[in-house]
């Protein structure tokens, strides 16, 4: 069971157009100390304008230490990752090795949090990677995605999970224990009104900490349910969770990719589409751009925002980390935007659209879900999830 702190600020960032310009004031900001773990780091326009606050807080004597994952951090490695040690950032690469056709589960197993911590006093965790955000597929409309800013008593886990992930890399990377301690301890004072906590998922402690803090939501819900997720294949758990929220006449909204960056996934779980609307649950593809997101709001008093997509891979495999809220006014401003999405941005499908479809359409469906089942069988992950 998922227990949230009382005296938090917990504020909402949509997309990178909030999100980075509060990021870099953030590192500019600081004074001691330095955490940041993302999946992804571009050395784009984004990517280079947030290394150069990173180097500037190096510069000013601040303790910098960003970890990068190995195999989405490819771009990083060749052209970000020189500088950055040149200028006194320390830089840690989280599974280097990039044979990712491997099933092998250590082969898998990916850093895929997007979290910074400041001077143990602030911090953002969310889903949105150091990328520009309007991709080049769609320069209209900037790539969907959410964070949140934090101050409060949940930094004290949020900086004790950086700080452990760091020492714990630290060490596979250099062979030797030596001793890492934090130059700036947690400010965890009392600094608003809202309950939160910080959820990840690891390949020890964790491992379902993420699912469970859904499954407990979905399975208290009353009224209504409304996720957004952008790689969404859900074990027979969580299908199950939902079909049975639907069934005690729960209002269960799935906002998911329409622009897909991963055609084999998407495939996979539009095989899922006609289940999910047989009982009752509203499906809807969001098209104006790449839908990012991992977020969801229960009963307008609940809410998670983070990096754990609802699949095999984030759910089992890769290191997450979301922050769950309870707060009405919170989950009402995360509501209201994913009402906005839903109306300006996306389709809803409905099961004659699913009738319609030909054969080799249904097959196509069909043969994607079960070679991402298949896959998931081989890494280890099958059964129940």
């Amino acid at each position: 069971m998922i227990t949230c702190q009382p005296g938090n600020a917990v504020s909402l960032l949509e997309n990178g157009e909030q999100y980075f310009p509060a990021l870099r004031a953030a590192i500019d900001r600081a004074e001691h100390e330095i955490f940041l773990q993302s999946y992804i780091f571009e050395p784009d326009e984004t990517g280079r304008s947030v290394a150069a606050a990173l180097e500037r807080a190096a510069a000013r004597g601040v303790t910098v230490k960003v970890m990068v994952d190995g195999f989405g951090g490819r771009s990083f490695v060749a052209h970000l990752l020189p500088q950055l040690l040149e200028r006194g950032v320390q830089v840690l690469i989280y599974r280097r090795e990039l044979r990712m056709l491997s099933l092998r589960r250590n082969r898998l197993r990916r850093l895929h949090r997007k979290l910074v911590v400041i001077d143990g006093r602030e911090a953002f965790v969310g889903g949105i990677n150091i990328i520009d955000d309007f991709d080049a597929g769609n320069p209209a409309h900037p790539r969907y995605d959410y964070a949140v800013h934090v101050r409060g008593p949940i930094l004290a886990p949020i900086l004790a999970s950086a700080h452990r992930l760091w020492r714990l890399l630290s060490w596979a990377s250099f062979r030797r224990r030596r001793a890492l301690p934090l130059v700036a301890q947690a400010q965890a004072g009392v600094a608003g009104d809202i309950r939160a906590a910080f959820v990840v998922r690891d390949n020890l402690r964790f491992r379902h900490a993420i699912e469970d803090a859904y499954l407990e939501a979905i399975g208290g819900a009353r009224h209504e349910l409304v996720i957004a997720n952008a790689y969404f294949f859900p074990g027979r758990r969580f299908r199950q969770a939902l079909i049975d929220a639907a069934g005690r006449g729960v209002r269960v909204i799935l906002l998911l990719q329409g622009v897909a960056d991963h055609p084999l996934q998407r495939y996979a779980t539009r095989a899922l589409y006609p289940y999910f609307l047989k009982h009752g649950i509203r499906l809807f593809e969001y098209h104006r751009s790449q839908l990012h997101a991992k977020v969801a709001v229960v009963d307008g008093d609940w809410a998670t925002v983070g990096s754990s997509n609802i699949d095999a891979f984030s759910l089992l495999l890769a290191r997450e980390a979301n922050v769950v809220i309870e707060d009405e006014a919170f989950a009402a401003a995360l509501r209201a935007s994913l009402e906005r999405a839903l109306h300006s941005g996306a389709k809803e499908l409905r099961q004659s659209d699913w009738r319609r479809l030909s054969l080799l359409q249904r097959a196509l469906n069909w043969a994607s879900y079960q070679l991402v089942r298949l896959a998931i069988g081989l890494a280890g992950y099958g059964g129940k999830h």
